[in-house]
Formats: structure tokens, sequence, C-alpha cells
């Protein structure tokens, strides 16, 4: 358990640091950002299948269900790559983290609507004062934070469709870019067309920076895999936050975005919430793992 927890913590630092990754890309529109990363990740994730001879198992486990989930997913995780991306170059770091906070209990809301679960007592305090953080700062600024809206919902409905699909991680982020691919690959065609393609006319960092966007987004997530298969639920449930924290450690320490008092009122209610909420998964899995001996 000790690797998978080591693999588990990787990914997630890995991902805090994305920011300072796509940040380096500042120059480069959002759009074409998005659509590098979906090409490069597929290129890199087609040679890894072939490697271990995963290919030919993958077109035989096609069907019309099958593509039609994994297509669905490939939009979300465009739409949330794009969104974040576009955010981060924003000078929104702060906001995007926010996203990343308040999609767990998304994912629960979620799990409730579609999956008809069922919430625990106490898990209904956690999901109310995560709305009436948001509430908060949409009052306060007069506008909801709808990149971190947007972050936390299209990666809520990535995952429930995650929940329902039937492929491996590995193989299932192939099928997404895959299904995806011929669009992001066309639309760059026709960015290079107009003149306004920026890979291969740019400095050669920066053309490095966009091949190995690919690599940057695939080994997180084979690490995250590999730490999912031993870690406990409860274990991941606490490591998952190490991401936003430190993407918004990021935004206020290292780009010095502003972070007023009515921020730390919203973004407390959702801090609070999280804790509650982690807190009581907690104890019901200890308690379900040790359940108490019957007099």
């Amino acid at each position: 358990m000790k690797k998978g927890i080591l693999l588990a913590i990787s990914a997630y630092v890995l991902w805090g640091f994305f920011p300072i990754y796509f940040k380096w890309l500042h120059g480069v529109p959002a759009l074409q950002i998005m659509a590098h990363r979906v090409v490069w990740s597929f290129i890199f994730l087609a040679a890894y299948l072939l490697f271990r001879r995963e290919i030919n198992p993958l077109i035989r486990s096609l069907n019309r269900r099958t593509v039609l989930i994994y297509l669905a997913a490939g939009i979300l995780l465009a739409i949330n790559w794009l969104t974040y991306v576009w955010a981060v170059n924003q000078g929104r770091v702060v906001e995007s983290s926010l996203g990343y906070f308040i999609n767990p209990l998304v994912s629960v809301s979620l799990g409730v609507i579609f999956l008809r679960e069922r919430l625990r007592p106490l898990q209904w305090l956690p999901v109310g004062l995560a709305a009436v953080g948001v509430a908060y700062l949409t009052i306060r600024y007069g506008q909801l934070p709808w990149v971190a809206l947007v972050l936390a919902f299209s990666f809520g409905l990535y995952g429930l469709l995650k929940k329902i699909a039937p492929l491996g991680p590995r193989r299932g982020l192939a099928l997404e870019t895959a299904l995806i691919f011929p669009p992001m690959f066309a639309y760059l065609l026709f960015a290079e067309l107009r003149g306004e393609g920026t890979f291969l006319h740019t400095l050669p960092m920066t053309n490095l920076l966009l091949v190995l966007s690919g690599l940057v987004t695939i080994i997180p997530l084979l690490l995250f895999a590999g730490g999912a298969q031993s870690v406990p639920l409860t274990i991941m449930g606490l490591l998952q936050y190490i991401a936003p924290t430190l993407q918004f450690l990021l935004g206020v320490l290292l780009y010095h975005e502003p972070f007023t008092l009515s921020s730390a009122i919203g973004f407390g209610f959702i801090w609070l919430a999280l804790l509650i909420f982690s807190l009581e998964s907690y104890l019901h899995n200890q308690r379900t793992l040790h359940p108490q001996p019957v007099p």
C-alpha cells in the first residue's frame, strides 16, 4: 500500500503544479493548447498501448454503447481542459482551485440525482455548506464563479460516466482522446492554414512544451491509476485535496492573485464543508471495516 500511496501523492502533486506548466504557454491561445493536449495525449497513449499490445483488445471491446459513453466523456474532458487552461492564463488560478475543492461534493450530488445514491444524514450538511459558500461568492462579487462551476461539473459528470464505463483507465483515456482527436487535429490544421497556428512558428521551447503537454497529461493519470488499485478510498479521498491546495497556494503566493476577506469567507464555507465531509466519510468507513461487537 505504501507504493500505492506514493504513486497517488505523485499524481496529485503533479496536478497541483499544472498552473506553472500552462503559464509557460501563456502566449498560445487556450483552444490551441487544449487541442495539442488532446492530439499529443492520443499519440503517446496509442504508442503506449501498442507497446503493451493492448490495441487489438481495445478494438474488440468496442460497441455502440461504449463509443457513445467515451465520446461524451471525451467532450467533457475537452471542456474541462479548455476551461482550466484559459483560467490559468487569465490569472484565475485561485478560482480554478475552487472548482476542484468543490468537485467531490458536486460528484456526491450527481450520484444522488443520476444514480439514486442515498446520502447519509451528516453528508447533507457539507453539501449545503458548499452551496452557501458558492452563493455567498456569487452575491458578494455579483456573478457566479463560473470557472469553478464549469470545472467542478464537467469533471463531476466525467466521473459519473466513468462509473458506468466498461474500460480500464488506460484504454478508456485512449478511446476518449481517439474520439475527439479528429476535430482537434482538424482545428489545428485549419488554424495553420489561416496563418494563426502557433506550433513550429514560435520558440523551440514553446513547441516542445506543446508536444510534452500530452505526456504531462498522461503521466499523472497513469500514476493515479496505479495508486487507486491498492490505496483505500478513505485515503484517496483525503489525498485528492493536495492538487487544489497546491493550485490555491500557487495562485495566492506565486502569482499574487487577489484573495480578499470576502473570498476567504466564501472559501471558508467550502473548506469547512470538505472537513466535515472527509471526517464523516472516514468515520463511516472505520465503522464499516471495524464494526462494534454486538453484546
